[in-house]
């Protein structure tokens, strides 16, 4: 192939311009600003959060909540057992729940997670389960669950406290 053929071959290659370069590096700049900012937030937020030191232990026990909510023996002994949330990997561990609605649980992330309160209750045949998580990124963050014994799964929303956001959440039961 001759000198001149090479040239032209060169020219014509679509080479991007100095201008469109600059907008597309730009771009990706701008997004991860607008991802990173909040993300970096949150982490500060939940590294400064004003919460009390917690004891390294995932059992709590709970005070018993009000004599018109307590869950009678029967409902609540469906909740013992090993629960997972599928969209995460989360595991809450039921391992016993006594009369009057106090309940010993645990909660993986996948490591162990101080639970500062965990109560059940039941209002007419609905039971109900509240968890306060107090640990390292988790300043009050909490479950309010609802059993579904159709279906044998907790449903209800996860409050992100470091975030101030709620999600809605499904735990399955672990066989």
């Amino acid at each position: 192939m001759s000198k001149q053929r090479k040239k032209t071959r060169r020219g014509n290659a679509t080479i991007p311009r100095a201008g469109a370069r600059r907008a597309a590096v730009a771009a990706i700049v701008l997004l991860a600003v607008a991802i990173g900012v909040p993300l970096g937030f949150g982490w500060w937020r939940a590294e400064h959060a004003d919460t009390p030191p917690t004891a390294p232990s995932t059992q709590a026990t709970a005070t018993r909540p009000p004599a018109a909510m307590v869950a009678t023996a029967p409902v609540v002994q469906q909740l013992k057992g090993k629960w997972l949330r599928p969209d995460g990997g989360y595991v809450i561990e039921v391992r016993n729940v006594q009369d009057g609605g106090t309940m010993d649980v645990a909660y993986f992330n996948p490591r162990p997670i101080t639970v500062s309160k965990a109560e059940a209750s039941q209002e007419g045949a609905t039971t109900k389960v509240f968890l306060e998580l107090r640990d390292v990124h988790y300043p009050g963050s909490t479950y309010t669950l609802r059993y579904d014994p159709a279906r044998d799964q907790l449903k209800g929303v996860y409050y992100q406290a470091a975030l101030q956001q709620r999600f809605e959440v499904v735990f399955v039961r672990m066989k």
